[in-house]
């Protein structure tokens, strides 16, 4: 059962309908190898509808490159970069050590709701991933696992909030 605020349905009214969107896969083997990139097309089939996709790169997990690509997102005018991939524990997994130090406000709320609800249907492995979002120089970055059904799981949570997001982020 979900409750819902008068405010927060007024809020939600004068939120924009219409965001900026950019998309960043991590993955060493499809910025190499050309595979197949299903969580960063989940995320853009999600989205193409509704929002603007300003920009979809597929890059290595390397964090300076990770770092430039933000910012030429932002230089494109996104308003919400959507990252998937780099979030576990392995050594290659840089994605939240990079842009966890740039938030100026971070929403906690959306990782502990990705991973309760991660938690219902997967158990106890639910606690390995790192998903989490948070507000960097107007830019709302949200950092989600790199299989594509915790990117659909994450897209859930999120989407329905983005204008909200938005909106708040910049007053």
């Amino acid at each position: 059962m979900t409750m819902s605020s008068e405010s927060m349905k007024e809020h939600k009214k004068q939120s924009p309908s219409r965001v900026k969107v950019g998309i960043i896969t991590l993955s060493d083997s499809k910025s190499q190898l050309k595979e197949e990139d299903l969580s960063g097309k989940i995320i853009k089939e999600s989205l193409e509808e509704q929002h603007e996709i300003v920009s979809y790169q597929i890059i290595p997990d390397e964090g300076e490159l990770l770092l430039k690509t933000l910012e030429m997102m932002k230089d494109k005018k996104a308003e919400v970069v959507f990252s998937t991939g780099g979030t576990g524990i392995g050594k290659r997994d840089i994605t939240i050590e990079t842009i966890k130090p740039l938030f100026e406000k971070e929403l906690n709320g959306f990782g502990e709701i990705f991973r309760y609800e991660s938690y219902k249907e997967l158990g106890t492995g639910a606690i390995l991933s790192r998903a989490t979002a948070g507000v960097w120089q107007n830019t709302f970055l949200v950092a989600l696992p790199g299989s594509p059904h915790a990117v659909e799981l994450g897209m859930k949570i999120i989407k329905p909030e983005l204008g909200h997001l938005v909106k708040h982020m910049k007053h």
